[in-house]
């Protein structure tokens, strides 16, 4: 069983590449001042961390963090786990994604799930990964709308784009071998981060699918609790 304990005196706010620490933020002993310059540092990291990615194949345009509720900002915190670093832990029930790293730490980010997302528990493995996936929608759900049967795998679904609901990135995840059709992947739709959704299975921002998608090869273990 995992356990979060993030540290009540600091946060750490990944950025690919590099990290910015914050120390002290919001600290229940601050003054005045030091309490609004630290939300200002908060709010200039995470708007650095979120900025406009012109270079990737589909520009990405920046989110506005003042329109993210602050938990979900990635970022890295304390975390009390049995599960080795590099292990990618998706907590269903308090919607975040944690990939653990060495020393009681993890890297925290905030998902969003449908009900494909609540639907599969258990061990399994990221199989393969890809940029700018096309996406196919099941059966069930063209049955459901009979409007997406021009994306059907028969028709090759639909192309990538900032429009296509698996986002700029998606991790396929296998268990025995066998396609779970559970995914992490991208979203556009910023704001239903920290939602229960309509419909996919495990979604992150565009910027953060593409920070997780950078540090975890094929074949990571996946836990999903």
């Amino acid at each position: 069983m995992t356990i979060d304990i993030p540290s009540p005196s600091r946060r750490t706010f990944i950025r690919t590449g590099s990290a910015l620490t914050l120390t002290g933020l919001l600290g229940a002993c601050a003054s005045g001042d030091s309490a609004q310059k630290s939300a200002v540092e908060v709010s200039d990291a995470a708007a650095s961390m979120y900025g406009p990615l012109p270079r990737e194949q589909f520009a990405i345009p920046a989110i506005d963090p003042q329109k993210i509720e602050p938990q979900f900002y990635r970022q890295e915190v304390r975390y009390r786990t049995n599960e080795q670093p590099g292990t990618v832990v998706v907590d269903t029930k308090a919607f975040y994604l944690y990939l653990v790293q060495p020393k009681g730490r993890a890297i925290r980010y905030g998902v969003g799930l449908g009900r494909a997302g609540f639907a599969w528990s258990g061990r399994a493995l990221i199989q393969w990964k890809r940029k700018w996936p096309t996406w196919t929608p099941p059966t069930e759900m063209i049955a459901r709308q009979p409007e997406l049967e021009k994306y059907s795998y028969k028709n090759g679904g639909m192309p990538p784009g900032l429009k296509n609901p698996l986002g700029a990135r998606a991790l396929y995840i296998f268990q025995n071998g066998k396609d779970t059709l559970y995914r992490l992947h991208g979203t556009p739709e910023y704001w239903s981060i920290g939602k229960a959704v309509s419909s996919g299975c495990v979604r992150l921002f565009n910027h953060d699918i593409i920070d997780l998608y950078q540090r975890v090869p094929n074949k990571t273990p996946i836990v999903v609790v």
